[in-house]
């Protein structure tokens, strides 16, 4: 037994005996050991002495129990950590099995198949690690043990931990965190604002290993490797092995690309995109050659939860810009926002949506300025046409919104309709705080159920902070409305309070295909047919693709007025066509046919 390990024994006397030494490597060293008290072996692993005293135990300490909340089939748990006697350490269950790395020196390239899995399962624990706020920042085929046929990701948190509790004083050490081959751009740059996407890309490093037999980096020098990443690009994977699949080869680069904003914006996105696409799927059928587009909804990349409303408001509000584009077809709201939080290749959801480009993004606060990035994708090859990250103040949401709508239109090669001058997202308010709470509203008021009170409520509050607010007063005649219909308040109740908001809205803003359609709703509930009829048909004249407004004329012209089934089939058909996915306007076809006997 060596000198130090003999030193660590005494120190950790009474609760684990050191059995041998395992391995070392630019951190730590680490030892078998056994745990006395539960009758089983564990992975001890212990600070170097001089990154030990540059880090100091009380902050390394505070900052790993970070990690020791991570529970995960794929996480290799903490089970405890410490000082003693001098020594940072921390243990980790003994896993029969060996590394991916012993792995790859045994076999240099892995099947196909066993490679796409073991990245599918590390692509999974990092998906979780990440929504729980940690970032490995150190992935690499080391810290990749294999037990059983199925990966467990180790040392989860520790390269955070390190940085976060001695970031002054860790470079003294001449320690690097994180391993060159498998560094992201970012990382190598030392940008401390890590996310997510470090880890994606590093993974993408060792999937490339695995297919290749070797990074998609090499040189002499850990120098030349991190320069490389920044001054080449790799060469596609499936060039390098036969049998890598098209498809496979395409994540793998979409990881590695030099511009986090140009990867994957999730863990759980290159999880998806790694599933081999079934016979007869997008992947193999011809994509739609119209022009065409689907918004989904912009990930919340931050712990802010009011962040949400934000990152599905610039969706929705890119949504309805690009609705007045003559030319482009747009997948409606309901239909694309039923993605959220899902794991669908992107070439899953064009095909669902008979789209041939994807607008994806997020959003990530940093103190008081917000991170929006956003990036167009061509559905059948994955090609990236555009992408872009946005570092701005909250009050710039509405300038960042026209920017991406105009620059989609000129990537399609759409016109704008009238003159290029035009404005396609006009701020309907000033006030930031009543814009949030419009936005809290509309995705309240897209639940239904007891969400309508909480959407009353929240664009009432908008409405008391912007008097002027059109949409706000005409969200609060939809919710009233809404609460009359499905019987929650009484007509007598909801109707007045309907009819004064959806009346000041179309004073406030007579241009608004919404206000037009409150006014509707309230014509309906006075047994104005006429007066009814004449709004909706306004609201569509604004604006086409507004679904709600198809929906509610439809059934205006299936169950109020005689001799209308097929403009109320034409109505619900075509709610359909901008809807595929969304089960209302389906039901209100069926109605509509089954009314006209068909």
């Amino acid at each position: 037994m060596s000198d130090l390990a003999g030193r660590l024994e005494v120190a950790l006397t009474g609760r684990y005996a050191i059995e041998r030494e395992l391995g070392h490597g630019g951190t730590a060293l680490v030892f078998l050991g056994r745990d006395p008290k539960h009758e089983r072996l564990v992975a001890i692993k212990v600070l170097r002495p001089e990154l030990a005293v540059a880090l100091g135990a009380e902050r390394f300490l505070r900052e790993i129990k970070l990690t020791a909340r991570l529970n995960h089939p794929h996480i290799l748990p903490l089970l405890d950590s410490g000082e003693a006697a001098g020594f940072l350490y921390y243990v980790m269950p003994y896993v029969e099995g060996e590394s991916l790395r012993d792995r790859l020196v045994r076999e240099p390239q892995l099947p196909v198949e066993e490679a796409l899995l073991i990245a599918r399962e590390v692509a999974d624990a990092l998906e979780y690690a990440h929504q729980h706020g940690v970032v490995h920042r150190d992935i690499k085929p080391e810290n990749i043990l294999i037990s059983a046929g199925h990966a467990v990701v180790a040392d989860f948190g520790i390269a955070r931990a390190i940085q976060a509790a001695g970031a002054p004083t860790v470079t003294q050490t001449g320690i690097l965190l994180g391993t060159p081959a498998y560094m992201s751009p970012e990382q190598a740059a030392g940008d401390s604002e890590l996310d997510g996407r470090s880890d994606i890309y590093s993974l993408g490093c060792v999937l490339y290993e695995m297919w290749a037999g070797a990074p998609p980096f090499t040189a002499s020098t850990a120098q030349a490797v991190i320069a490389m990443r920044f001054t080449h690009r790799p060469p596609e994977v499936s060039s390098r092995r036969d049998g890598v699949p098209v498809w496979g080869s395409r994540a793998v680069a979409r990881a590695l690309a030099r511009d986090p904003v140009e990867r994957y914006a999730t863990a759980a996105q290159l999880a998806a995109a790694l599933i081999a696409p079934e016979p007869g799927s997008p992947a193999e059928r011809e994509v739609p050659t119209d022009k065409s587009i689907a918004v989904l909804p912009f990930t919340n990349m931050s712990s802010d939860p009011e962040i949400e409303y934000f990152g599905d408001g610039i969706a929705e509000e890119i949504i309805n810009a690009l609705a007045q584009l003559p030319g482009l077809r747009v997948a409606g709201r309901s239909s694309a926002f039923s993605f959220k939080g899902k794991r669908e290749d992107l070439r899953v959801i064009g095909d669902k949506l008979s789209v041939g480009t994807v607008l994806e993004g997020s959003v990530r606060k940093a103190g008081a300025q917000l991170r929006i990035t956003a990036q167009l994708v061509n559905v059948a090859d994955g090609y990236h046409l555009w992408s872009e990250r946005f570092d701005r103040e909250p009050e710039d949401v509405f300038a960042i919104q026209e920017e991406i709508a105009r620059t989609i239109a000129e990537r399609l090669q759409v016109s704008l309709a009238g003159s290029d001058q035009m404005t396609l997202v006009r701020p309907h308010t000033e006030n930031l705080e009543a814009y949030q709470l419009y936005l809290k509203g509309r995705g309240f008021i897209n639940r239904r159920g007891v969400a309508l009170w909480q959407a009353l409520e929240a664009f009432r509050a908008a409405f008391e902070l912007d008097p002027q607010y059109a949409l706000a007063s005409a969200g609060l005649a939809d919710a009233y409305t809404l609460l009359g219909m499905y019987g929650v308040l009484s007509p007598r109740d909801a109707l007045p309070h309907a009819r004064a908001a959806a009346r000041r809205s179309v004073e406030l803003g007579p241009e608004l295909a919404e206000a037009h359609n409150a006014v509707a709703g309230v014509r309906l509930w006075d047994w104005d047919w006429a007066g009814a009829d004449r709004e909706f048909r306004k609201a569509l004249e604004l604006n086409p693709g507004y679904v709600q407004a198809r929906c509610w004329h439809g059934m205006f012209n299936l169950q109020w007025v005689h001799g209308r089934d097929e403009e109320g089939i034409a109505e619900a058909a075509r709610a359909v066509e901008i809807e595929p996915l969304d089960a209302y306007p389906r039901s209100m076809l069926a109605l509509a046919l089954s009314g006209a006997r068909r």
